[in-house]
C-alpha cells in the first residue's frame, strides 16, 4: 500500500470520527445520566412502597420489573443516539421474546401464578397452608415458586402456577382453629354422663378457648356405638397441643368414669 493510499484512508477515518464523535458523546452522556436516574427512581419507588406498607414480596417484585423495564428503554435510547436504526432491533427483540415465551410456557405460567399470589394474597409469609398435597409453613414467595417448610423440617418448593390454580387451605388466616374429634362409647354407657365428662375435659384445659365455646354433642348412632363430636377451639399456635391433649385427657377421663370407649376412635 502506497503512502498516498495510507494518507487517504487516515483522512477518511478522521472524517468519520469527527462526524461520529458528537453522536458518541451524546449517547455516552445519555447512558451515564440514564443509569444514575434509574438508580434514583428505583430507590424512590422502593421508599414510597415501604412507606405505604406494601407487602415486602410485592415491593421487591414491582421494583425489579420497573428496574429492568427502564434499563431496556435506556438501552434502546442509547442505540438510537448512536445512529443505529432501532426498528430492526425492536423487531429482533420481539422475535426473541416470542421464541423464549414459547419455549418457557411453564415458567411463564409460574410467573403469572406468582403475580396472582402476590396481588390477591391467599396467603403470606409465615402462614401454614395446605396445597398440592403439602401442609407446610410459607417461608418465601418467589417469582416462580413458593418456598415452604413442613412440620418434619423438609423444605418444599411448589410451582406458583399449580399453586394459584389449585385449592389452598389457609390455616393461619383466621387466627383460631377448631379441632374436630369423634369419641365412640358403648350403648350401655350413660350418654348424659359421657357428654358431661367430655365437656368438663375441654373446660379444664386452659389452652382451649372459651369463645367460641367448645362443643360436645351426639354425632351419630352407629351399629355398635354412640359417637360423640368433640370440638375444642384453639389459637393456631396451640392447635397441635390442644388436639393431642384432648385425645389423651378425654380417654383418661372416660376410663376413670367407668365409661367404655369403643375400640375405634375416629379422628379428623
Amino acid at each position: 500500500m502506497s503512502p498516498e493510499q495510507l494518507s487517504s484512508y487516515a483522512n477518511a477515518l478522521i472524517r468519520v470520527l469527527v462526524d461520529y464523535a458528537p453522536k458518541l458523546v451524546s449517547a455516552l452522556i445519555v447512558l451515564f445520566v440514564g443509569l444514575y436516574a434509574i438508580r434514583l427512581i428505583n430507590r424512590s419507588i422502593r421508599r414510597i412502597m415501604v412507606k405505604r406498607n406494601l407487602d415486602p414480596t410485592l415491593t421487591k417484585f414491582l421494583a425489579d420489573i420497573l428496574l429492568w423495564a427502564l434499563r431496556i428503554l435506556l438501552f434502546v435510547t442509547f442505540i438510537s443516539n448512536l445512529g443505529i436504526p432501532t426498528t430492526s432491533f425492536v423487531t429482533i427483540l420481539g422475535a426473541m421474546g416470542l421464541a423464549v415465551g414459547l419455549s418457557l410456557q411453564g415458567s411463564l405460567s409460574n410467573f403469572a401464578g406468582g403475580m396472582l399470589i402476590i396481588v390477591f394474597k391467599p396467603f403470606k409469609v409465615g402462614d401454614t397452608i395446605e396445597a398440592q398435597g403439602v401442609i407446610a409453613t410459607v417461608l418465601e414467595i418467589q417469582i416462580f415458586v413458593t418456598k415452604m417448610l413442613t412440620g418434619n423440617n423438609q423444605t418444599v418448593f411448589v410451582p406458583n402456577g399449580a399453586l394459584s390454580n389449585g385449592t389452598i387451605i389457609n390455616y393461619s388466616m383466621q387466627g383460631e382453629r377448631r379441632a374436630d374429634l369423634t369419641f365412640s362409647v358403648s350403648y350401655d354407657s350413660d350418654i348424659k354422663k359421657a357428654k358431661e365428662v367430655l365437656l368438663n375435659v375441654l373446660n379444664k384445659n386452659p389452652k382451649v378457648l372459651k369463645t367460641p365455646a367448645p362443643e360436645v354433642f351426639v354425632k351419630n348412632l352407629s351399629a355398635s356405638s354412640v359417637d360423640f363430636a368433640v370440638r375444642p377451639w384453639a389459637k393456631n399456635a396451640n392447635y397441635g397441643v390442644v388436639f393431642s391433649e384432648t385425645l389423651e385427657n378425654c380417654k383418661t377421663a372416660l376410663d376413670e368414669a367407668g365409661i367404655s370407649v369403643q375400640p375405634f376412635t375416629l379422628q379428623k
